[in-house]
């Protein structure tokens, strides 16, 4: 995978994830359940540990 096909993947996962927190925050100031905050811990964390797995393979295709 190329570089820029790399860096393009992280540019998209990050933009989800904005979108993810933005909808994460309006459900939270309408009321809604804790479930809803919990479920995207969940997935911050999952997506935080895809990144940095993105991470160290750019790091050893560099090597």
């Amino acid at each position: 995978m190329s570089e820029a096909r790399i860096l393009s993947a992280i540019d998209r996962i990050e933009k989800a994830l904005a979108r993810i927190e933005t909808q994460a925050a309006l459900a939270g100031s309408s009321g809604q359940s804790g479930d809803l905050a919990a479920k995207h811990d969940a997935l911050r964390n999952q997506v935080t540990a895809s990144l940095a797995e993105l991470d160290t393979l750019i790091e050893e295709m560099e090597r």
